[in-house]
């Protein structure tokens, strides 16, 4: 059985942020065709939702938790980010890959914001039998709030314990986590407090570039490396080699 690799494609790959609902077709097509050139991989898709999800969820102010008075919320930002799944499962298929799309609204429960239950066993045996799960950053029921939003981030942050993934792999539209403009290589618990990191500069409700350091922390945490890197280089972490982004790892 190959290793089991999970892959996280940042909303501002596949979305234009600047342009609610603007899906970038060319480059959700060329990801699923480095894909489908490596039919052999154990693999885990997420994607974040860009465009496609976080105007509905800062609309309806759904971080500020969910009522009567927002409730239609819900359906709006889960159409949004399901349609963005759609497609990209849609580019895989069309290209080779045998994926399919898994929502959270309907496989997770949160509590004040973080996911606190998820049918993994369920996503486990997909993988199980070569089909490339992709799942996506989505509005969940709360225990507390009503509804939350889940970000992909946190999503990576949580699945690779109990689906056995070794290898993370987050793309972004940057080459890595920049200082002054250059990549920084290496980032750990201890170093994290030299960074001065921002969040995106379009509308995001689950905290850009901060916000996936964060997550990958805590997989750094309890010993588990990831790395960030620029989506064009996608293949080469899929085959093991440098990307010339940020590693996260432990101290």
């Amino acid at each position: 059985m190959p290793e089991r690799m999970l892959l996280k494609i940042g909303g501002s790959v596949i979305t234009d942020k600047a342009v609610p609902g603007s899906i970038r077709n060319d480059e959700i097509g060329r990801i699923a065709q480095v894909i489908a050139s490596r039919p052999d991989l154990a693999l885990l898709l997420v994607h974040g939702a860009g465009s496609c999800g976080h105007p509905e969820a800062s609309r309806f102010h759904i971080n500020e938790g969910v009522s009567e008075k927002n409730k239609a919320g819900i359906y709006e930002t889960h159409r949004a980010v399901a349609c963005l799944n759609a497609r990209v499962v849609g580019s895989l298929r069309e290209a080779g890959t045998e994926a399919v799309g898994v929502h959270l609204l309907s496989a997770g429960y949160a509590n004040n914001g973080r996911l606190v239950s998820c049918e993994f066993p369920q996503v486990g045996a997909m993988i199980g039998l070569g089909i490339v799960p992709v799942l996506h950053g989505d509005v969940v029921m709360d225990l507390t709030k009503g509804a939350s939003i889940i970000s992909g981030d946190q999503l990576v942050s949580i699945l690779p314990g109990p689906l056995g993934i070794t290898r993370i792999g987050v793309a972004t539209d940057v080459p890595g986590v920049l200082r002054h403009g250059e990549v920084v290589r290496e980032i750990t618990p201890e170093s994290k407090d030299d960074l001065e990191i921002g969040t995106s500069g379009h509308t995001d409700v689950t905290g850009g570039m901060s916000g996936k350091v964060g997550e990958l922390l805590f997989l750094a945490e309890q010993g588990i490396c990831s790395d960030i890197f620029h989506a064009s280089r996608i293949g080469d972490f899929l085959d093991g080699k440098p990307h010339g982004g940020t590693r996260v790892r432990g101290d």
